[in-house]
């Protein structure tokens, strides 16, 4: 791998900028490819954004960036490795995008846009193979605001799959955010909508007898012409979701369930939504349950760890344990207040509250053993 030093002005990096799907993101005479498939999407917010500008006009240095040379594109023969954010913010404000103290580019004195156009930027080149490539971009990768885990993987696999990906999960008003803000956590341009579907998508696959992960279906499918299928099943599993139950009643605990785990195990039946709904507003209402989130898994799977149950606190645990006179309400033998635990005498499914009155103290045995029947 080859690497060589050159200085580029700001005039010359935003000639010809353009910025949208047909194009892509391209600058330096149309040269330069802004964003390729392993660059994330914009995420400078405004006062970082001028912050590069504040810099530019004060002659600070802004810091080298990293360029790619293309050994297969003579139309567009360079790509941004590291600058992405900086670039985009001095070619968005130079396009009259945002302003500065008030202005735009355009509103700027004369001489103020000359010093902005000719304003030098140190530009290291490299020339390599591809995993030579990924290797520095990964060794450079250390300041600002690294790349995450699933925009490295979108670099390793970068290729049609993935393009098409990032036009479903990875842009800030795409399919995949419109449909599922309600129910996914996370930040599509930080990647969290495109990660969760593949984590669902690999689960998917595994629970199907494929064992799968979320990097191995990226790699089993880092060639195929789009990303059809992984985007579909993200609309199935959501639409399931919003189907069987109230968003406008219970949004508050749908967001970052396992939405691909319930509809995988659960589609093919026809659930009785109004008892559903019943159900979970009554469980709401339960003040024994810390884990309101859990509800909805519970209701499906009567499982009741979704829940995390009340316990009871130390001084009645402590309280109960000298009335027993330290010893095991089932097997009668004496022990530290260390080595007993809290059990509920009536449980909870049967309408047992964390109260003194329904508590007895067992050794840690013998309620494993009463928990496990």
């Amino acid at each position: 791998m080859t690497i060589t030093q050159r200085e580029v002005t700001v005039g010359e990096i935003t000639l010809g900028y353009v910025n949208n799907d047909e194009q892509g993101v391209r600058g330096y005479n149309g040269k330069l490819d802004i964003r390729p498939p392993y660059q994330r999407e914009f995420i400078y917010n405004e006062r970082e954004q001028q912050a590069v500008i504040t810099t530019v006009l004060h002659g600070y240095p802004l810091n080298v960036m990293y360029w790619v040379k293309r050994s297969d594109d003579a139309e567009c023969p360079y790509e941004v490795m590291d600058g992405q954010q900086r670039t985009l913010s001095l070619c968005e404000y130079v396009a009259g995008k945002f302003s500065y103290d008030f202005k735009n580019f355009f509103n700027q004195p004369e001489d103020i846009q000359r010093k902005i156009l000719n304003y030098p930027l140190t530009i290291y080149v490299c020339e390599g193979d591809a995993s030579e490539k990924l290797e520095w971009f990964q060794t450079i990768n250390i300041a600002g605001k690294p790349l995450n885990e699933q925009e490295i993987n979108n670099a390793i696999f970068a290729g049609p799959f993935v393009s098409d990906a990032k036009k479903h999960f990875s842009k800030s008003n795409c399919g995949a955010y419109r449909l599922g803000k309600d129910l996914v956590n996370g930040t599509p341009i930080r990647q969290d909508y495109l990660k969760k579907a593949l984590e669902w998508m690999a689960d998917h696959e595994t629970r199907e007898g494929k064992r799968q992960s979320a990097v191995g279906y990226m790699s089993a499918h880092q060639h195929d012409p789009n990303a059809n299928n992984l985007w579909q099943y993200f609309q199935t599993v959501l639409n399931w979701a919003m189907n069987n139950f109230d968003m406008k009643k219970f949004k508050k605990i749908m967001k970052g369930l396992d939405w691909a785990l319930f509809y995988d195990k659960y589609h093919t039946e026809t659930l009785d939504t109004v008892a559903l709904g019943r159900r979970i507003s009554e469980l709401l209402r339960d003040s024994e349950i810390q884990r309101q989130s859990g509800i909805i898994p519970y209701v499906l799977t009567g499982d009741e760890h979704y829940l995390d149950l009340r316990a009871f606190p130390e001084d009645i645990k402590l309280a109960v344990w000298e009335k027993q006179s330290h010893k095991c309400c089932i097997c009668g033998k004496e022990f530290d207040y260390e080595f007993m635990e809290g059990d509920h005498i009536t449980p909870w499914r049967d309408g047992g509250r964390t109260v003194t009155e329904n508590c007895q103290m067992l050794c840690r045995e013998c309620n494993r053993r009463k928990g496990a029947k």
